[in-house]
């Protein structure tokens, strides 16, 4: 297929506006053979020296988004994409069904990622087409699960919206002792990991006896609002936490969000991972969850207390990063 000789002047030139303009073009009218002969000659470009790989990813994107479903699984298949707005795996699961890309899809990570957020989006997935043993968890969500917050992929951007918390009342902090020696802080500061390593994030985890009182007087919240959660929504918000790379980070996506919560949670439950989903909803339900505002919301927040009543433990974490 050969190409205009704008867009071929535009590969030699590295003119990377013109060639995402072409990209848009071709997307428009779904010239896909065009769109793949582009990718070839800026492949062939890059090879030459020239600094057209971000044009390359951004194809590859562009074919997961918007393209027909064996070419969107071939672009997700290749692998990770470390310059895309997102995850590959997360960004075809937009718009396809795993019904139409199973068969494209080659047996690895990339298949049993795209399954996973299939199901996220409240596909039927059968477990027995995938490999159980890359994301150890259930594929389908179980009924003490939320609909978790999802990515939303346009041509040139990517938008992240969070859960939502209403209802908020003033606390009283409690001044309390940290427990130092308890699995849950790395397995909460595990959720924000990308926030911390990859952006300009900061987060602190406390554990604590008692509840989020002693959690808020241990993190060193002056004036707190709180509300209190139900088991859905505090799963939708680690969900979102451990999902996004924050302001900088790279985005792990919605079923990578979806293992480390269920990680972390198991931790905090001691319980052995993978856990029985049933068991696992019926200890997670007897727990107390808050979510709490020191007044400044502004940037990507996670504030997040976990109480087990039982033993009178509370474990929270609060991570912020900048826009």
């Amino acid at each position: 297929m050969s190409l205009p000789k704008t867009v071929l002047d535009a590969v030699d030139l590295a003119d990377t506006d013109t060639l995402v303009r072409s990209i848009d073009g071709f997307c428009a009218i779904r010239a896909w053979s065009e769109l793949l002969t582009l990718r070839l000659h800026c492949q062939a470009a890059v090879e030459r020296g020239k600094q057209l790989w971000a044009v390359d990813e951004h194809i590859r994107y562009r074919l997961a988004l918007e393209g027909p479903a064996d070419l969107a699984a071939e672009a997700v298949a290749e692998g990770p994409a470390r310059w895309t707005l997102g995850p590959l795996t997360e960004v075809v699961a937009q718009a396809h069904t795993w019904a139409e890309l199973e068969p494209h899809l080659p047996p690895g990570p990339e298949r049993v990622f795209v399954a996973h957020e299939r199901a996220i989006r409240g596909e039927t997935v059968d477990p027995l087409t995938i490999d159980p043993g890359i994301l150890e968890i259930p594929v389908g969500l179980a009924d003490w699960e939320p609909r978790y917050p999802l990515a939303e992929y346009k041509a040139d951007r990517a938008e992240f919206p969070s859960p939502a918390a209403s209802g908020m009342r003033p606390a009283e902090p409690v001044h309390a002792g940290r427990i130092e020696l308890d699995p849950g802080i790395e397995a909460l500061a595990g959720i924000v990991k990308p926030w911390i390593e990859q952006s300009t994030g900061r987060a602190d985890v406390v554990v604590v006896d008692g509840g989020v009182a002693e959690a808020l007087g241990a993190i060193g919240v002056p004036s707190p609002s709180v509300v209190r959660l139900d088991l859905p929504d505090a799963l939708a918000w680690l969900g979102w936490a451990a999902a996004s790379g924050a302001a900088h980070g790279r985005r792990r996506g919605a079923a990578s969000g979806r293992f480390e919560t269920w990680w972390a949670l198991a931790v905090i439950a001691d319980m052995e991972f993978p856990p029985d989903p049933d068991d696992f909803g019926e200890v997670l339900s007897e727990f107390v969850y808050h979510w709490w505002s020191d007044g400044i919301d502004e940037g990507w927040r996670l504030n997040l207390a976990i109480t087990d009543p039982e033993i009178d433990r509370t474990w929270a974490i609060t991570a912020i990063d900048a826009l």
